[in-house]
């Protein structure tokens, strides 16, 4: 401050360094920058003690997410403490700064419920352990993705489509949440198969599990993979699983390594299945019906119509019901039955 300012003010700037600067302090628009460098600095030294503390953090914490989430915490006390020395440096005390913090929350109090609500639920799935970053998982509505962050609010997800998902947490613990990636990233995958009963049973068994096995991502044995208290077969495996109406319904059912190319994998074997079955004995069955007739089969009048004519030929009408009189004629003078035989129904004589 020059010496027109300090006469201003009615005062005259002192002599000494420690009274200049009481002398100083006494302006409150000094205090008021002070006050901002000090915010600053907070900023500054919360970035400074999450890079000297990350660390130390993530080897007490081997989740990932914990650990972000208690950096995450530790800039934000650091800012907030910064915050209450400024406050205070420009009158206000501890107490009025938490004042105005609730008037503020109860005024705002329907805006802020579902941000609570996601901070929330977002210890609980920081808890639970649901899954972590890095983890893919699949959503209820079939989407796919790994899991980028987790923060108290929200859950970012990286889909297979190269797209963000952010989700409120709140949501993401009222939804299923498959975990492909948890403990044990190998997954069972099964693909079905109808075969007509007049091929192959066995064969057909055979060349599904060969086909499954010479697919790079396919676990092709080894010890039996074990889920809990049960074994499964490492190895592709072929089952009947059930006698349908058209065929045989196949099973076949192997485990990959890794989840993340499930589409892919599956569309290989069943590429190589198809290959595979065009040289066996084996047919895949696909719905159909036969209609039989025979001497049993009753009667059927059959009237047949050239389609091509839009009109009845001159001297015939078409009555009320639709065919024609020339069609009627035809069904009148006689009926054909399942064998193809002619049978007269009016007065004229039978034909065959």
């Amino acid at each position: 401050m020059d010496a027109g300012a300090a006469v201003l003010a009615g005062t005259t700037p002192p002599i000494g360094t420690l009274e200049w600067l009481r002398w100083l302090w006494g302006f409150a628009a000094v205090r008021v920058v002070v006050a901002g460098l000090i915010v600053v600095g907070g900023v500054v030294l919360s970035k400074f003690l999450v890079r000297l503390f990350g660390r130390t953090v993530a080897r007490r914490f081997q989740r990932q997410s914990v650990a972000q989430t208690v950096l995450g915490l530790l800039r934000v006390s650091t800012i907030v403490v910064a915050t209450f020395v400024a406050g205070s440096i420009v009158g206000l005390g501890i107490g009025d700064i938490v004042l105005s913090v609730t008037v503020f929350s109860a005024v705002l109090g329907i805006v802020l419920a579902p941000i609570v609500g996601s901070i929330v639920n977002g210890v609980f799935v920081l808890a639970d352990n649901p899954y972590e970053i890095g983890d893919m998982i699949e959503l209820e509505d079939g989407r796919r993705g790994f899991v980028d962050d987790i923060t108290l609010r929200y859950t970012k997800i990286l889909t297979l489509e190269n797209t963000f998902l952010v989700v409120p947490n709140s949501s993401m613990r009222e939804r299923d949440v498959t975990n492909y990636s948890a403990e044990d990233e190998r997954t069972r995958l099964s693909i079905p198969l109808l075969v007509t009963y007049e091929g192959d049973l066995e064969a057909a068994r055979r060349i599904m599990e060969r086909s499954a096995r010479n697919v790079e991502e396919v676990i092709e044995g080894g010890p039996d993979i074990r889920i809990g208290s049960a074994r499964y077969p490492a190895k592709p495996t072929c089952l009947i699983d059930a006698y349908a109406d058209s065929g045989v319904r196949l099973s076949l059912r192997f485990w990959t390594r890794t989840p993340y190319k499930i589409p892919r994998v599956e569309s290989t074997v069943r590429e190589r299945i198809w290959e595979n079955l065009t040289d066996a004995d084996v047919e895949i069955a696909y719905p159909h019906q036969h209609l039989l007739f025979d001497e049993h089969s009753g009667r059927a009048r059959v009237a047949v119509e050239d389609g091509s004519a839009m009109r009845p030929p001159d001297g015939e009408t078409e009555d009320a019901s639709g065919p024609t009189t020339r069609a009627r004629d035809a069904t009148e003078d006689g009926v054909t039955n399942a064998d193809g035989d002619r049978t007269a129904t009016g007065t004229g004589s039978p034909t065959e």
